[in-house]
């Protein structure tokens, strides 16, 4: 909705400002509109209005290189009702003083603050997640709770906490988009909402980011889910492998057996490989020490994790650090 169509709104319209950050994922920031552009028309009323804002009002680029012409600057948020952040790849980096200061005031006017994928770092790096419950991309969850481990963090598609609401991202915004007209407006018209965008089944806050383990390994044996589910419990608190057979319910040589049948591979090397991923994100994500990230992901020695580590990947975890993040940069596609 552009400044024109803004002015003709009725002045009783929910305001809302979409902020967009360099690089924001455009798909948060769509799911996160077209479900209010579709409470309008199924209800025959401007029930809601938006703009676009950035902090100078100058274009910005997605992630995906499309650009986009705001209608303001981020002053003109000041007679928002709701101001979400938008932001996608390198939020630390986009989240500048000046950004940070101006939510701080935008805080300061009573207005309601939400973000979507990894604006809940902005916020969080502001202040403004103190205090209240938290969620961000399932990518983002553990470098998140490790940059931030005052905030209480959720694995939840979306929370809400009085005047704050953060989204996990992709196309949650959807969800918790039609969850805020059913509180608005009522059900019946978020149902329509999510029918006119062939959105069959609005999800709750409180079901999965990611998909189910069957739909993420193609396993279905129930007792190697069980073994690989235990397994993505205990990243920091690593255990033998006998143990892990042990809570699933199987003998070491049954888990052995299963594991070289449904994926190819060992419960070692498949176990290592998880603890190695998470300490992948974490060098990218963060800037805890590398020690700090080897005790995380269940390693007792830092030679040890080097050793695993340039095994794996081809390059110590100091180097991943250095030379990581044009690499996450061109894989992540939330």
């Amino acid at each position: 909705m552009g400044k024109a169509q803004a002015r003709e709104v009725s002045e009783t319209a929910r305001r809302f400002t979409f902020l967009l950050l360099p690089e924001f994922s455009m798909m948060p920031f769509t799911s996160a509109i077209e479900p209010l552009r579709a409470a309008n028309r199924m209800s025959g009323a401007m029930l809601y209005s938006w703009t676009i804002a950035s902090l100078d009002g100058g274009p910005v680029s997605a992630s995906n290189g499309v650009t986009i012409r705001p209608d303001s600057d981020l002053a003109g948020a000041m007679g928002a009702d709701v101001v979400v952040v938008c932001s996608g790849l390198d939020a630390e980096a986009h989240a500048t003083p000046a950004l940070l200061a101006a939510l701080r005031r935008i805080e300061r006017k009573g207005i309601m603050l939400g973000a979507v994928c990894t604006g809940s770092v902005v916020l969080a790096r502001a202040g403004l997640l103190d205090g209240y419950r938290c969620t961000i991309h399932w990518q983002d969850i553990a470098s998140f709770a490790e940059n931030y481990p005052a905030l209480e963090v959720s694995s939840r598609l979306y929370e809400i906490d009085r005047d704050r609401f953060t989204c996990s991202g992709g196309t949650a915004p959807l969800d918790l988009m039609i969850h805020l007209i059913a509180r608005d407006f009522g059900r019946p018209l978020s149902v329509s909402v999510a029918e006119l965008m062939l959105h069959h089944i609005a999800r709750e806050a409180s079901e999965p980011q990611r998909l189910s383990l069957p739909e993420r390994t193609g396993v279905h044996h129930p007792k190697l889910l069980e073994a690989i589910a235990r397994m993505e419990e205990r990243i920091e608190a690593a255990m033998h492998v006998d143990g892990i057979a042990a809570l699933a319910g199987l003998s070491p040589r049954q888990l052995e057996r299963l594991f070289r049948f449904h994926l190819a591979t060992t419960p070692s090397r498949y176990y290592l490989r998880l603890r190695l991923e998470r300490a992948r994100h974490l060098l990218r994500q963060t800037a805890s020490p590398i020690m700090q990230i080897a005790l995380s992901t269940g390693f007792t020695s830092a030679a040890h994790f080097t050793k695993c580590y340039r095994e794996t990947y081809g390059q110590t975890p100091s180097a991943e650090r250095r030379t990581g993040q044009r690499g996450h940069r061109l894989m992540r596609a939330d």
